[in-house]
């Protein structure tokens, strides 16, 4: 199968590659830039753990395909801290015990990102909304709906 040139920008960095046609978005960055905190779930789009930013907008990057993302921006949880700093929705989770497992917690803080930029004030339903397409076997959710709140308070919301 012939191979496609593409040209990606992941987390400010910029990239060049050939790829398959058929490379799904996730495969591309776990398997050829080694970003692995993308995770792949279901490969269904049902669970959320793939969720990345591209050009701003959360994408889930098991149903997007490599070729889509050419010359796009694409921000992934590797990408949310800053000189070592977590990113305040990172913190957050972290001191609101809101990871387990932490297998979804990378689609669940990136969902967060782009939630908390539309909505600096959101209230606890509009979280639990907003985390819709967002699956955690492990908790009830309360941990998590807690610590998104948390971040949106300490960002200014």
């Amino acid at each position: 199968m012939a191979k496609i040139p593409i040209q990606v920008t992941v987390n400010g960095q910029s990239h060049q590659a050939e790829v398959e046609p058929r490379m799904l978005l996730v495969h591309f960055l776990r398997e050829e830039l080694g970003l692995t905190g993308t995770k792949i779930g279901c490969d269904t789009s049902q669970c959320g753990a793939c969720v990345v930013m591209m050009n701003g907008v959360t994408v889930k990057s098991c149903t997007c395909l490599a070729v889509q993302a050419d010359g796009a921006e694409i921000g992934t949880i590797e990408g949310l801290a800053t000189n070592g700093d977590l990113h305040p929705i990172q913190e957050a989770f972290w001191d609101n015990h809101g990871l387990q497992c932490g297998f979804c917690t990378a689609g669940m803080i990136m969902t967060a990102v782009e939630m908390i930029q539309r909505n600096p004030h959101p209230t606890s339903d509009e979280v639990r909304a907003g985390l819709e397409g967002n699956l955690c076997r492990c908790t009830g959710y309360q941990n998590i709906v807690k610590s998104i709140l948390a971040a949106a308070e300490k960002m200014g919301g």
